[in-house]
């Protein structure tokens, strides 16, 4: 089974990386150059070549707005489509979008899969990550081995639209818990606390969350874990949720921290830092605090 790779940054060129090491052939394309060759992908021209030969091709963009331009563009991957390939989205991305996309692909005998991603850059180094798959079952059970090279664990949630949907919906989860326990994190040192110990006492006890048990072990001694999400991405897949909940009529009343959080990460200059900042940013306003300093300031 031959395999195309349409995006090989962040996340990109880890799953590619993995498919590699799975001894998949992979043909790849970003638009910086270097990128197929440093994970070792064979480099395309264009994304339009990557569907030259390819049984399956994935996408790892920022958004829908690239997403769209990828497969409707000049060169756009939907004029070089034929029947029987899978395309895999693993962006995130808004569902509407996600839908429109699959019917222009269905309509051309090509399978359209969207495949929310979820684990970070820890996860997608070590092929675990967990996917959240949206579209034909069938389609999914075709490509599930090449999933399988860089997940753990991969779940059908539905039709078309789905997976991305389950994606934001996980990735708010996500925000908010790492903007709250920041800001608590903040408040332990300024108090004077223990945080290992402080940390213990949450990870056995109901404020247990993702950041506690897996981020803030590491940030108190200075590892961001560099690598993952940035704060303008947190600040992007906030904004996509929210616009996701209001068209399905439902209140979005815990929006406004994370939006605040990572958007005052971004203003005071961490924009492209891993979201794990936004602690520092924090911190910032707090005194200039930091919770690998052990006087509480820098």
């Amino acid at each position: 089974m031959k395999i195309g790779f349409i995006g090989l940054g962040n996340m990109g060129g880890r799953m590619t990386a993995c498919l590699v090491r799975a001894g998949r052939e992979v043909v790849g394309f970003d638009v910086r150059d270097g990128l197929a060759q440093s994970v070792g992908a064979t480099p395309a021209a264009s994304p339009a070549g990557v569907m030259d030969g390819a049984d399956v091709v994935l996408l790892s963009l920022p958004d829908s707005t690239v997403v769209e331009s990828v497969v409707l563009g000049e060169s756009g991957i939907l004029a070089r489509a034929r029947k029987g390939q899978v395309v895999v989205d693993l962006s995130t991305a808004e569902p509407s979008s996600t839908e429109r996309l699959e019917e222009l692909f269905r309509a051309q005998g090509v399978a359209y899969l969207d495949a929310g991603i979820s684990g970070g850059a820890a996860a997608a180094d070590q092929g675990r990550l967990t996917l959240m798959v949206g579209g034909s079952a069938e389609a999914l059970e075709t490509v599930r081995p090449v999933l399988d090279d860089f997940s753990a664990k991969v779940f059908h949630i539905g039709s078309s639209g789905a997976g991305h949907a389950t994606k934001l919906l996980n990735n708010f989860l996500n925000a908010v818990a790492l903007a709250a326990t920041a800001e608590v994190m903040v408040a332990a040192r300024k108090a004077g606390l223990d945080l290992e110990t402080v940390l213990e006492v949450f990870n056995a006890s109901s404020g247990v969350n993702f950041a506690t048990l897996n981020r803030f072990p590491k940030i108190i001694h200075g590892d961001y874990l560099k690598g993952g999400l940035t704060n303008t991405l947190m600040m992007k897949d906030v904004t996509l949720y929210a616009d996701y909940v209001s068209r399905l009529g439902v209140a979005s009343l815990n929006v406004a921290g994370p939006l605040a959080s990572f958007g005052l990460a971004r203003q005071l200059g961490y924009a492209d830092e891993i979201s794990n900042t936004v602690v520092d940013a924090i911190g910032d306003i707090s005194g200039g605090v930091r919770l690998s300093d052990p006087e509480g300031t820098q």
